[in-house]
């Protein structure tokens, strides 16, 4: 199936100059001059070398065929994360490095998607965005002028994100998985 650069998602796995790979990074780029491009940062999934490409808007990709199965996160274990099959309540062990800094949104009972290519896993597929609580940001002085660059936050999972100055510790924020900015109040 061929999807759009503009697309592709960070997790997607590609068939990209004859081999599979997974998309680590996205960047849409809009430059003064030329056309709008996407960077993506790729890393092949046999021999674990990375590669930077860039592609054009409309270009399209190889989307690698996979089995895409709805799992469930339970909890890390060591350096592993076990997720549950919502069909046949298989649990499976997924390693650090299938899962990449995709961990920092993990947190138990979120649904996520697992694709399985020739029947072992090799990925995980996010929804767009989670929601978190905040445990760890700076505290607003009274008088102190508002800015646009809000303040840094420490997340339930560990992430560390931008959030705006009226965010306090125990609110919950929405986190857009793509690209790891705040987007609402959760």
């Amino acid at each position: 199936m061929k999807i759009s650069a503009s697309d592709a998602r960070i997790g997607n796995l590609i068939e990209y100059q004859g081999k599979l790979w997974r998309i680590l990074k996205k960047e849409h780029v809009k430059p003064g001059k030329g056309g709008a491009f996407a960077q993506i940062e790729m890393k092949a999934l046999k021999e674990g070398t990375k590669l930077n490409e860039r592609f054009r808007s409309d270009d399209k990709l190889e989307k690698a065929h996979v089995e895409p199965r709805k799992m469930q996160y339970l909890y890390p274990d060591g350096e592993q994360f076990v997720f549950m099959d919502l069909e046949t309540y298989e649990q499976i062990p997924l390693e650090q490095d299938l899962i990449g800094n995709q961990s920092g949104y993990l947190q138990a009972n979120l649904e996520v998607q697992l694709n399985f290519y020739n029947d072992n896993p090799i990925g995980m597929e996010l929804p767009a965005a989670v929601s978190l609580e905040v445990v760890d940001t700076e505290s607003v002085v009274k008088g102190q002028t508002a800015s646009g660059s809000g303040k840094p936050a420490i997340l339930e999972t560990g992430l560390r994100v931008t959030v705006p100055s009226f965010i306090n510790i125990g609110d919950s924020v929405r986190i857009n998985t793509d690209t790891g900015e705040y987007l609402e109040r959760g």
